[in-house]
């Protein structure tokens, strides 16, 4: 659905759940477990975000607690410094999100979506203009040549 540009991809982080590797995909303990760790995942997310968002396609399913537990995480970086180096470049990221921006605008454009990737396009234009702002800034601080 082009949500996320997978350049700006720097880490991961999962939560392993070894115990349903076993189950079968209608198993409804696994279903109420994986459903509401979803929902406390997001939420937590959108508790660190910088701009109070997730990028996702749907709001996830509002799934009572039940005394579930969120299970410890891995997190860890997905590319190297010298690949980081090359994508981390503040003109190549306003490009990249503008791009990212375009792609998506136009998926919506061509079908009907979920209110969700209505606020994933609002949440890549705040980006943008974050990136953009932040660039602009930096250059206006350089003496004039």
């Amino acid at each position: 659905m082009k949500v996320l540009d997978p350049f700006e991809v720097y880490e991961i982080e999962v939560w392993p759940l070894p115990q349903y590797e076993e189950h079968k995909t209608a198993d409804s303990e696994a279903k109420g477990y994986l459903n509401w760790l979803e929902s406390d995942v997001f939420q937590l997310l959108l508790d660190q975000s910088h701009f109070d968002a997730v990028l996702n396609e749907k709001d996830p399913p509002n799934v009572p607690n039940n005394g579930y537990t969120r299970p410890a995480s891995w997190r860890g970086k997905v590319v190297s410094d010298e690949v980081f180096q090359l994508r981390n470049h503040p003109d190549t990221r306003i490009a990249r999100r503008a791009e990212t921006l375009s792609s998506l605008a136009k998926v919506i454009n061509e079908r009907q979506v979920q209110i969700g990737l209505r606020r994933t396009l609002l949440t890549q234009a705040k980006r943008l203009v974050w990136l953009a702002e932040r660039r602009f800034n930096e250059m206006a601080k350089q003496p004039n040549e």
